[in-house]
This record gives structure tokens, C-alpha cells and sequence, in this order.
């Protein structure tokens, strides 16, 4: 390995509520790792400048050179131009519409900077040191509040034209379905994400079903979560226990359309909504025996990711090696 891709490399994973301020070495061992509020609502330029602050923090504290680092990967969920280094939207910043994030944060910080996809970013960290390590093709699915994903082939990621590929909650799973978040109808993250499952619970109890759900949140249901839903189902309720079969159902759809489209030898299933485990991803399991094409479906093996939310900084600091050698290559 050359020298250059031992240097550590300082990555941020940045959610709507907190960011992940880490120094990671391209072998996967973080060097240090710190949370920081991100205070989304208080707008784009407030979120950068936290963001330059934590980083700048994060510099000092470690005692490092600039030229000690590789540089800085940064990942972020939404659609990203890669290319231009901009983030186009991100669900969990509002407002942010085609802000040039990685041109801002090299230019304040004075490193090489790189953007990826969160959900991408994960996927590279399992199958670097994760659930996925040793194969060569495989896809991530984070199950969370919402759904996103990374597509692995022959061993590199798969970013698409405009580095934008992986956003595997937004197929289609039923065209006249509930809308999602993204203004389609119909999405695997509308009918299967944490926040699609607590909506429905809401609309069940509003419409009178009786269930210990409400009990669990003392009749506030707009306290319901996903969580909240899952305790009541691993308690044995009726409605909780339906809800879960009924995402479970559509998320198992879904991971067959993947495997008839990608033909994986592994599925790594990340994200909040993975810790319900079997009640979530036997059924799932079932339903691609049933949907998909036999020898793809027989091939592919469903996991739960193994890194939880160092999968992301892991991945953004392989991801900025990666793209340190292309650049090296080119030159």
C-alpha cells in the first residue's frame, strides 16, 4: 500500500439531528470520534459553519498536520453530484437545494475533500471490515427512519452517472401506494421505513383499533415510533404484530426485485429497523424465496450489518482513498 493511503483521513457523517466528527485510518480503526448537534433548522450556512468548527475541533484536538491527512470524506444522505461536489437535496437538511458542499469545506479547511452517499458510505465499511468483507457483490440496505442503499459490483461501488445510484427505497413497490417523502407514491421507504410503519399504527388508533401501542406512549400517538411499535409486537399485539408482517411483506418485495435485478451474493441489512431482527427478516426472507427467480434467490444470503453507525465513517474514509489513487492514476 503507498504510502500516501496510510495517512489518516478526517470523515463526517452528517444526520439531521447529529453529525459524526471522526480521524479514521484506511485499515477501518478510528483514531478518535465525536458527536456534534447539527441543528438542521436553523439553516444551510449555520449547519456548515458547526460543520467547519467540528472539523477544525477535531484538527486540533488530535494534534494533527494538515499534512498529516489524507483529506476529508463527508457523507451525506440525499442526492449527491458527486461530480460537482454538491449536495442536490438531503431529507435531513431542509432547505439544502444544490449547495457546493465539498468546494466550502476544502476551501475553508484547506484539504482535499470528497462527498459520498451515507448509505453508500455504509455499504463500503461492510464490505471492507463489516458483515460483507470477503464478497465482491453484494448490496446495503439501511432500514431506518427512512430507506437508503450502497450497490457493491465486482468489489467497487457503484455510483451511476452522477454518483447518485443506490437510492433503493425509492422503487416502486405499489403504484397507487401511500406518498413518500420524495413526492412519488408508492415507494419501499413509504410502505416499509421506520416512519411508515408509525404513521400506519397512528391511523389504526385514530381510527379506533385497540392496542397496547397507545399504552406504551400513554395515549400520546403522536409519540408513536417505530421502536414503540416493535415493543408492542414482540409483546404479541394483534396491531403491532400486523404492522410489522405487513412492512415486513413489502420490504421482502422489495429485496426481490434486488436480487432479480443485481443477482447478489449477500444483502446487508443496516439501520435501526434491522435490530427487530427475525421478526423483520424471516418474513422477508420468505417472500423472495416466493418472488424471486430460484437460483438468485438460493444464492443470496440476507445479513445484519455488523459495523451500526461506524459503517459510515468507515466507508467515507475508503472512499477518499479510493479517490486519492484514481486521482494519482490520472496524473
Amino acid at each position: 500500500m503507498p504510502e500516501d493511503r496510510q495517512r489518516p483521513v478526517l470523515t463526517v457523517d452528517i444526520g439531521g439531528t447529529k453529525m459524526i466528527v471522526a480521524v479514521v485510518l484506511p485499515a477501518g480503526k478510528i483514531i478518535s470520534r465525536r458527536y456534534y448537534l447539527t441543528q438542521a433548522d436553523g439553516g444551510t450556512r449555520a449547519v456548515i459553519n458547526r460543520l467547519s468548527s467540528a472539523i477544525n475541533r477535531s484538527i486540533a484536538q488530535g494534534r494533527f498536520k494538515k499534512t498529516e491527512l489524507m483529506g476529508i470524506g463527508i457523507a451525506v444522505a440525499g442526492i449527491l453530484d458527486t461530480r460537482r461536489g454538491m449536495v442536490s437535496t438531503s431529507p435531513n437538511l431542509p432547505g439544502w437545494r444544490n449547495v457546493p458542499l465539498r468546494d466550502i469545506i476544502a476551501a475553508r479547511s484547506g484539504l482535499a475533500t470528497y462527498l459520498i452517499n451515507d448509505a453508500s458510505a455504509a455499504a463500503l465499511g461492510e464490505q471492507r471490515f463489516g458483515a460483507g468483507r470477503g464478497f465482491d457483490n453484494l448490496l446495503y440496505l439501511t432500514v431506518s427512519t427512512g430507506i437508503g442503499g450502497g450497490i457493491i459490483i465486482n468489489g467497487e461501488l457503484y455510483s451511476g452517472a452522477d454518483g447518485c445510484a443506490g437510492e433503493l427505497g425509492h422503487m416502486t413497490i405499489e403504484a397507487n401506494g401511500p406518498q413518500c417523502h420524495c413526492g412519488n407514491f408508492g415507494c419501499l421507504e413509504a410502505l416499509a421505513s421506520g416512519w411508515a410503519i408509525a404513521k400506519e399504527a397512528v391511523t389504526r388508533i385514530n381510527q379506533g383499533e385497540r392496542s397496547s401501542i397507545a399504552e406504551l406512549v400513554d395515549g400520546g400517538v403522536d409519540n408513536i415510533t417505530a421502536e414503540t411499535v416493535a415493543t408492542a409486537a414482540r409483546r404479541g399485539d394483534k396491531v403491532a404484530c400486523d404492522i410489522v408482517a405487513k412492512a415486513a411483506n413489502y420490504l421482502g418485495i422489495g429485496l426481490a426485485n434486488l436480487v432479480n435485478i443485481f443477482n447478489p451474493e449477500l444483502i446487508v441489512i443496516g439501520g435501526g429497523l434491522s435490530k427487530m431482527g427475525n421478526m423483520l427478516l424471516k418474513p422477508a426472507r420468505e417472500v423472495i424465496k416466493e418472488r424471486a427467480f430460484r437460483l438468485p434467490a438460493q444464492s443470496v444470503r440476507i445479513v445484519r450489518a455488523r459495523l451500526g453507525s461506524n459503517a459510515g465513517i468507515i466507508g467515507a474514509a475508503i472512499h477518499v482513498g479510493f479517490q486519492r489513487v484514481k486521482a494519482g492514476a490520472q496524473t
